[in-house]
C-alpha cells in the first residue's frame, strides 16, 4: 500500500516536474531553445547628426528633418547588454560615444534663401558621450504569437524604443588653430544679471531617446540590427546659440583674459563675410531661435551576442 502511493506520488511529482520545466524554455528553432529571458552583448557604429539652430539647410529653417544637412553626418558607437523577455519586451544599458557639428558657411551654394544664417556665420564642434537606458517592444512578434501561438521568434522583427539617457557635452568653436571652449565665454549673456532669463547650461544633461529599428536573427547566437534613435533634449544650447546678441561691451564686465578675447571673437562673426552686413553694436539682433530645443540622432548597424540560448540534448549526442 505505502509502495503504492509513494509510486503515485512520484508520478505526480515527474508530471509537475516536467511542466515547470517545459515552462522554463521556449523553442528558438529545432536546434536551440531559450530561457523566457534571453540576455545578449553588442555593439554598434554608425552616423550621429543633430538639428541645431546652426547650420542647416535652403530657407529660413524648418523644423524637424526638412533642415537636416547631411553634410555634417559624424561617426559614431556603442556598447550595450539588454535582457529580452519571450522575445516580445526587453530592456537596454547602452553607452555611445559620438560627434555632433554644424557650421553656417555650408549654407553658401544657398546662401540667397537663407536671409543671414549663412552671413551669421556660426559654427559649433561637440562630443557627446551618452549612457542610456531604453526599453524595447517587438509588435510583429506579439501579433504572429497572438495569432498563431507561434513561440519562436521571428527571423526579422521590427520594433519601437524609448528610454531616458545622461549625456555630457561641449560645445566649441574654431578660432585661427584653436577650438575653444563656448559654455565658459557666456556668448549670449547667460548667468549676466542684465539678463535674468538667461540661465547658464549645465554641460551634462538628461535626455529621451525615441526610436525604431529593425532585427534579423543572423544564427542562433548572432543577430543584426539596424536602428534609428533621436534624442529629445531639454536645451537649445548643444550648440551654444539660442536667443539674441549682446552688446560685446558686457563682456568686460564679467570676463578677463583670454576668456574676454575669445568672448569678443566668437559671440558675433557676422562681419567675416560681410563687413559692411549691418550690425548694431548694442546688440539685440536674433542670434538663434529660443523656441526650438536641440536635437540629435544616430543611425547605426548593431551586432548582438545572445547568451543564454542552449543546444537541444538529443538522445546518442553530446553537448560541449
Amino acid at each position: 500500500m505505502i509502495k503504492t502511493r509513494l509510486t503515485i506520488l512520484m508520478v505526480l511529482l515527474g508530471s509537475i516536474f516536467g511542466q515547470t520545466l517545459t515552462a522554463q524554455f521556449y523553442f528558438h528553432d529545432n536546434n536551440f531553445y531559450d530561457s523566457p529571458l534571453l540576455f545578449e552583448l553588442g555593439g554598434s557604429i554608425g552616423i550621429m547628426n543633430c538639428l541645431t539652430d546652426v547650420g542647416g539647410n535652403k530657407g529660413i529653417g524648418k523644423p524637424l528633418i526638412k533642415d537636416l544637412n547631411i553634410g555634417n553626418n559624424q561617426l559614431n558607437g556603442s556598447i550595450y547588454v539588454s535582457a529580452m523577455y519571450k522575445y516580445a519586451v526587453g530592456v537596454r544599458l547602452e553607452g555611445t560615444i559620438g560627434k555632433v557639428k554644424a557650421y553656417d558657411s555650408i549654407l553658401h551654394p544657398v546662401k540667397e534663401t537663407t536671409l543671414g544664417r549663412y552671413e551669421r556665420n556660426l559654427q559649433f564642434s561637440s562630443r557627446i558621450t551618452e549612457l542610456a537606458l531604453t526599453f524595447e517592444f517587438h509588435p510583429l512578434f506579439i501579433f504572429i504569437n497572438w495569432l498563431t501561438k507561434e513561440s519562436s521568434p521571428p527571423a526579422l522583427s521590427p520594433y519601437l524604443t524609448a528610454g531616458i539617457g545622461y549625456f555630457n557635452f561641449n560645445p566649441q568653436a574654431k578660432l585661427y588653430t584653436d577650438w575653444i571652449d563656448l559654455q565658459p565665454l557666456h556668448t549670449e549673456g547667460q548667468g549676466f544679471t542684465e539678463f535674468s532669463d538667461r540661465k547658464n547650461y549645465k554641460l551634462t544633461q538628461i535626455n529621451f531617446p525615441i526610436g525604431a529599428g529593425l532585427k534579423y536573427e543572423l544564427t542562433p547566437a548572432i543577430n543584426l540590427r539596424a536602428e534609428l534613435v533621436g534624442r529629445i533634449l531639454k536645451t537649445d544650447y548643444l550648440d551654444d546659440i539660442s536667443t539674441r546678441y549682446i552688446n560685446p561691451q558686457l563682456f568686460s564686465k564679467y570676463l578677463t583674459g583670454t576668456d574676454l578675447v575669445n568672448a569678443l571673437a566668437l559671440n558675433d562673426r557676422r562681419s567675416k563675410f560681410n563687413p559692411a552686413f549691418p550690425v548694431d553694436p548694442k546688440g539685440g539682433q536674433r542670434r538663434g531661435n529660443p523656441l526650438n530645443n536641440d536635437a540629435y540622432f544616430t543611425f547605426n548597424i548593431k551586432v548582438g551576442v545572445a547568451i543564454g540560448r542552449e543546444k537541444i540534448s538529443r538522445p546518442g549526442s553530446y553537448n560541449y
